[in-house]
């Protein structure tokens, strides 16, 4: 079955920031190729702290992102949120994307980057992670550059890398509806 896409696709960004809205209409121009993306900007509220301290708090964010992205009129909405997770062998930072055409929702999730314990400290205190990043490493305004997944790689994945992935990946729900039908659970397979 061949998903029917229109010539353009207009996508509300719940950012301004250059590395997710650069990140976002990458993923879309990769997934409904020969498609014209429209990207709007918006200004959307998260509801949770600058710097999401759970899984599920930089879950709710990317969500709230995206319901209060809302107020455009857009064909997708997608949002991500960056968030920290101490698991057992220790903190991590990663990204949430949520991604809705208005009626469906979809989640997705970058890699998980491991922080050093000083970073990780600085974000109990109460920094955000691109602080902490650039009082380490002495630069400026990282998280619209590379990110910390950038300096902690040495370049060799970014911010914009990871972000652009996790987007694909989620968007294979609307990219291939019919493979995403709802299973009747008196028939799924074990």
């Amino acid at each position: 079955m061949t998903l029917v896409v229109p010539q353009v696709l207009t996508i509300a960004v719940a950012s301004h920031n250059p590395v997710k809205v650069k990140a976002a209409q990458q993923a879309f121009a990769a997934v409904f190729a020969n498609t014209q993306i429209d990207v709007i900007e918006v200004d959307a509220d998260s509801g949770v702290p600058d710097q999401p301290m759970s899984y599920e708090q930089t879950r709710e964010g990317a969500y709230n992102r995206v319901i209060n992205s809302r107020a455009v009129q857009a064909d997708y909405y997608i949002a991500y949120e960056g968030g920290v997770e101490v698991f057992e062998d220790g903190p991590k930072t990663f990204a949430i994307v949520c991604i809705s055409n208005g009626q469906d929702t979809i989640y997705g999730q970058t890699s998980t980057l491991p922080l050093p314990l000083s970073i990780y400290q600085n974000l109990l205190a109460g920094m955000e992670l691109g602080d902490a990043m650039d009082a380490l490493f002495n630069t400026h305004n990282i998280k619209q550059k590379g990110g910390a997944i950038g300096q902690l790689t040495q370049g060799i994945e970014t911010r914009l890398s990871i972000y652009q992935s996790a987007a694909v990946l989620a968007l294979s729900f609307f990219a291939q509806p019919h493979l995403y039908d709802v299973i009747d659970s008196e028939n799924a397979v074990d």
